[in-house]
């Protein structure tokens, strides 16, 4: 399975955390938006995506916009690409739960 987000092809969605590669990437947290649509709840950065994920700080924020249901997408690559590609979405998506 993959989703597009922004130019890049990240693998998921994934209805669970422990589907995620606990490995260096960007991560995106999807509300269900309808039958197979999702929008942006949330896109971070972690050396281990899939520990992050699962014991996330903004995980109440990712329910209260949760809509039909959570998902995550992750797109693997190392650590100066995922600092670079994290702030370039979050720019282009400005997601509810982004805030730090």
């Amino acid at each position: 399975m993959a989703i597009q987000i922004g130019k890049y092809n990240f693998e998921g969605p994934f209805r669970d955390p422990a589907t995620l590669r606990d490995q260096s990437g960007v991560y995106a947290v999807l509300g269900g938006n309808g039958e197979n649509s999702w929008k942006i709840v949330d896109i971070g950065e972690s050396e281990q995506i899939r520990s992050r994920v699962s014991n996330h700080d903004r995980a109440d924020c990712w329910n209260r916009n949760r809509g039909n249901g959570l998902a995550y997408a992750a797109y693997y690559c190392n650590e100066r690409e995922r600092m670079r590609i994290e702030q370039e979405l979050r720019a282009q998506y400005k997601p509810p739960c982004g805030d730090r």
